[in-house]
């Protein structure tokens, strides 16, 4: 694990105080930026979304899906707890946090925004980061392969139905036209990129990826730095938001590591097998969701801050979560 992953946090928040400063000083600057726009999809985000994506996608390996058969019950868990728990578990907590408990904190529309955002964050499983957790707890490696490949397959076709119909359900409304453009620009064409890569360096795969590294660094922070000093006028406004945005997201969190940890254990899965199924229902990919919250509701709506408070919190709770892993391998065989 680079300097940059297990650090992840101190970066993340040091680009949060730098963009909030920039937003404030330099306003106008933004507001230009926040004008690249062509079919609600602001240009310089998505260049730095596909920094982000591109490195990831190059990793995933479709041929290992003919391996599926093998351990079927490790798959079938990451399947579940991806695309029938997470996203409904976000989406209750979302409404019961910012509709019930935080109702005189917020206002209805502000409330609807952060709700959205949560739903994005659980309908975009891990990608990237998951190779990371799986290493920490001496996953099995083919095996994480699998299950991202085949979470990236299910994710072409689930994600924009499930996000409508949860974001329908909370009362938001869903242009379909750009979710659906969201899903092609952010997953569907860097899936393809990164296949034909694969396809053309015959297994020269790390290299080019170590070498991409940088760029998706610069990447992540960038899209940091510029969200927030977006959003700086309402940061120094209500600071008190990123706070309210990170409490449901650390229940959540917490609550779908452990209902899959269980699960792994009441089905006999080894470690290796188990830690990785469970982090990667855990945690999310968040550069998708932040891309989408864009997309759909705008660079200063409350869904693409909730989305980036996601980065905040994430980081932090998956290593808590890597320990406990490690510290109760002797629970399964």
């Amino acid at each position: 694990m680079g300097a940059f992953e297990r650090y992840l946090s101190y970066w993340v928040a040091a680009c949060i105080v730098a963009g909030v400063l920039l937003g404030y000083a330099l306003p106008d600057a933004f507001a230009v930026i926040a004008g690249w726009e062509y079919a609600h999809v602001n240009l310089l985000i998505a260049v730095l979304i596909w920094l982000m994506i591109y490195p990831m996608m190059i990793q995933v390996d479709f041929a290992s899906i003919k391996d599926v058969g093998k351990k079927p019950k490790g798959l079938a868990l990451t399947v579940v707890i991806n695309w029938l728990v997470k996203p409904f578990t976000m989406a209750a907590l979302g409404w019961l946090f910012f509709h019930v408990v935080f109702k005189g904190l917020v206002t209805p529309e502000t409330a609807s925004e952060y709700i959205a955002g949560m739903i994005l964050l659980g309908v975009a499983p891990c990608t990237a980061m998951v190779f990371v957790w799986s290493q920490l707890t001496k996953g099995d490696p083919n095996y994480t392969l699998v299950q991202v490949s085949v979470n990236d397959l299910i994710m072409i076709f689930a994600f924009a139905p499930i996000a409508a119909f949860l974001l329908g359900v909370s009362n938001i409304t869903v242009p379909w036209e750009t979710l659906l453009l969201s899903v092609v620009l952010y997953v569907v064409l860097p899936l393809v990129a990164g296949v034909m890569t694969r396809t053309l360096l015959r297994g020269q795969v790390a290299g080019l990826v170590h070498r991409l590294k940088p760029l998706s660094i610069i990447g992540l922070l960038a899209t940091v730095v510029l969200l927030f000093g977006f959003q700086a006028g309402t940061i120094l406004e209500k600071p008190q938001s990123i706070v309210l945005i990170a409490i449901p997201l650390l229940i959540q969190t917490y609550c779908i590591f452990f209902i899959a940890y269980y699960a792994a254990r009441v089905l006999k899965l080894s470690h290796a097998v188990a830690a990785p199924a469970a982090l990667i229902g855990t945690s999310n990919f968040f550069e998708l969701a932040v891309a989408v919250a864009i997309s759909l509701f705008g660079l200063h709506s409350g869904a693409a801050l909730a989305t980036v408070v996601g980065v905040l919190v994430e980081v932090p709770v998956m290593l808590s979560l890597v320990r406990f892993a490690n510290n109760t391998r002797h629970w399964f065989p």
